[in-house]
């Protein structure tokens, strides 16, 4: 199936208070997990999906994504002089992963609002949305990309992305409400309820924050009043939305971390530290030794 979703969207504007005091000094989406920030897995994942432009919805004090994504010759020449070419290499192929794009949310009133910033990068196109402290690992076909291939079959029609969470998890995030099974991993939606108690979910299908959305979302966004905390809300956005066109929720493979969440963020050191080539022997012996 020809892949023709080529943009995606990872709003970074919040100011992740919960990794305060860090969060201060540096943008949350930058914390390392070993010797890679955060945010470079989710565009990882974006580029092993097919994905040739991301937009970046960033607010003031997070320059250190732009330079991040950016060629710094004059380091890589430093680098090539102290015979590290490898590491010059390193450095220069972050900035050719895919075609970069910038847009300050200079309010910060919520989700809705940040991918609503990116309306005029994308156009008409299709695209997909990451939060940008969501990170999947996964082994074959990209997370991403199996919701693209669900949004294709969808006839372009909007996707949440997410999966079965334990039923106490729920509370946490938003509930499907399904319509139709279509194969076991597809389904179309009447609803979402959005973190409700575990005796009230209608499933405990969960959205993780991963979206495919064609170009009616921002009219939605657009149609959508502000709720909760002034915030326009995607959520809305999506009910809104609903009442014209099909809505889809797809259950996607692969471990999925939270990092705004500081287990989450723990978690996700461990687990990568462990699965990695050049360290994983080490940590795993490591953990060994502390006896738990």
């Amino acid at each position: 199936m020809e892949n023709t979703v080529k943009f995606a969207v990872i709003p970074c504007a919040g100011r992740g208070t919960r990794f305060l005091p860090v969060s201060k000094g540096c943008a949350k989406e930058m914390l390392n997990i070993v010797d890679k920030p955060t945010l470079d897995y989710i565009v990882n994942e974006l580029v092993d999906s097919g994905i040739t432009d991301i937009v970046f919805i960033v607010s003031e004090g997070k320059d250190e994504i732009k330079k991040y994504y950016s060629r710094d010759v004059s380091y890589e020449n430093e680098l090539i002089k102290a015979g590290k070419k490898e590491y010059a290499d390193m450095i220069m192929k972050i900035s050719e992963k895919a075609n970069f794009h910038y847009v300050n949310q200079k309010e910060l009133l919520g989700l809705g609002h940040a991918v609503l910033q990116a309306k005029e990068v994308i156009g008409k196109n299709d695209f997909v949305v990451c939060c940008g402290d969501d990170i999947v690992t996964y082994k074959g076909e990209a997370p991403t990309r199996q919701l693209i291939n669900a949004f294709l079959k969808a006839d372009h029609h909007t996707i949440v992305g997410g999966q079965k969470v334990a039923p106490e998890m729920i509370c946490k995030y938003g509930s499907m409400d399904i319509k139709k099974d279509i194969d076991g991993k597809l389904f179309e939606l009447k609803g979402e309820v959005e973190k409700p108690k575990m005796e009230e979910a209608p499933s405990f299908y969960a959205s993780l924050g991963k979206w495919v959305f064609n170009y009616h979302i921002f009219d939605a966004l657009e149609s959508t009043p502000k709720g909760k905390g002034g915030e326009i809300q995607l959520t809305d956005a999506i009910s809104l939305l609903m009442k014209t066109e099909k809505v889809y929720f797809y259950d996607f493979v692969g471990k999925r971390y939270d990092c705004g969440d500081k287990l989450g963020f723990v978690e996700a050191v461990i687990d990568i530290a462990l699965n990695r080539e050049d360290i994983g022997e080490q940590v795993k012996e490591h953990i060994k030794s502390l006896k738990l």
